[in-house]
């Protein structure tokens, strides 16, 4: 059960994650002044080496997701989105220094 209820918010979380990262890239292409699609954006990112910055801007609904949990008495879940979270910051620093 309590495995389950981790589970279940992490996978919220990788979610929550994926979808701000999208939208974060989404929002660069259109305010790029050289009309960067949505995979030239991502290209551009990790030659700027500016792609941990996306990643932690997609990690903003993890908060949320995070915080509604705890409001709701879902401690396991939030636990999950948290650790979720911690995996973002790992993809993070495997991208900066490796």
């Amino acid at each position: 059960m309590i495995k389950k209820e981790i589970g279940i918010g992490f996978l919220i979380g990788l979610i929550a994650n994926s979808i701000g990262f999208a939208f974060c890239v989404f929002i660069f292409s259109i305010l790029s002044p050289q009309n960067f699609n949505f995979t030239e954006t991502i290209k551009a990112s990790l030659e700027n080496d500016s792609f941990g910055s996306l990643i932690v801007l997609g990690a903003i609904p993890n908060l949320v997701a995070f915080f509604l949990f705890i409001k709701k008495n879902n401690m396991y879940r939030a636990r999950g989105v948290l650790l979720a979270t911690l995996i973002a910051a790992i993809c993070i620093a495997i991208s900066k220094f490796g």
